[in-house]
């Protein structure tokens, strides 16, 4: 199901379920949010340390989500960063809660992808795997790119990268599922696992060695997540190692699926980044190097 779409004077809800936040980002990001005609509301977490890895403890994260997800003036809960934590905090959630809230926009990515599994799992909604505001990453072309998606999704039903790298050529069709590597392949086995069956898959990452890559692409493939999948679409890999060498093991560990992969898409971690909706059918085209999205982002 596809939530909503945003109207002026709506509220968005900034909390951070995984890592502690630069207070300098925050405040650079609150009137670029502020300026799209919202009203912001900063949670607990967000405020919470800047030592260590986690914002605030598990209870405190899960609770500033859950409030924010059950409050009705909300109409978007959006990550102010990744890091790590969320996942640690998914069975302190009460899912029957939040499902029986109206639906709303989840928003984010990088270690967020554990709360797009768990939405989608037990909420069954589609959200916004998205640049996150307190990131160096939030530039303008990333925020516009996000506003228009909340605001106006039908200004953002094809997605375009000229310059990707065709590494299996071909059309396909199906659900864009998946996010952040490392977090899809930590979350085999769990009640959020899901699977790429009917889809195109959209996979990134950030500060993984090659070997690394190789190894949870080689976990996902042999679990069987893989099957059924009609596409891949690969997006950034900075400070991965070397570009040639990830694209040898992508080729390797993905080619033999036989659907198209897409390469050098410019989404996830890196600057300017778009936002793309999981949940939503698309169509990928490598020749054009396009994901056209069969309707708009949100309803």
């Amino acid at each position: 199901m596809r939530p909503p779409r945003l109207a002026s004077g709506d509220t968005v809800a900034l909390v951070a379920p995984s890592g502690p936040v630069a207070p300098d980002l925050l405040d650079a990001a609150l009137p670029v949010l502020r300026g799209w005609g919202v009203k912001v509301r900063v949670g607990e977490a967000v405020h919470g340390s800047t030592s260590g890895y986690l914002s605030a403890p598990d209870e405190v994260r899960a609770a500033e989500f859950a409030a924010a997800w059950l409050d009705p003036e909300v109409a978007c809960v959006l990550a102010a960063r990744g890091g790590y934590g969320s996942q640690r905090m998914l069975d302190l959630i009460d899912w029957a809660a939040l499902r029986a809230a109206a639906p709303k926009v989840l928003a984010g990515s990088s270690d967020v992808t554990a709360l797009h599994r768990a939405v989608a799992t037990h909420l069954d909604l589609d959200t916004l795997f998205s640049p996150m505001p307190a990131s160096v990453l939030f530039d303008e072309t990333a925020a516009e790119h996000l506003r228009r998606t909340l605001f106006e999704p039908e200004r953002t039903r094809v997605l375009l990268a000229p310059d990707a790298d065709v590494l299996v050529p071909g059309r396909a069709s199906g659900l864009l599922v998946g996010g952040n590597l490392s977090l899809l392949a930590a979350g085999l086995g769990t009640a959020e696992q899901g699977s790429a069956e009917d889809g195109i898959v959209l996979l990134e990452d950030v500060t993984e060695s090659v070997y690394r890559i190789d190894r949870m692409l080689t976990q996902l493939l042999r679990s069987g997540w893989f099957a059924g999948a009609q596409g891949v679409v690969l997006g950034s890999w900075a400070a991965c190692g070397d570009p040639v060498e990830i694209r040898s093991l992508v080729l390797d560990r993905l080619a033999p699926l036989a659907i198209p992969v897409l390469g050098d898409f410019e989404f996830g971690h890196v600057a300017s980044s778009p936002t793309l909706p999981l949940g939503a059918r698309a169509s990928l085209d490598t020749e054009l190097g396009t994901l056209t999205l069969d309707s708009p982002a949100l309803a």
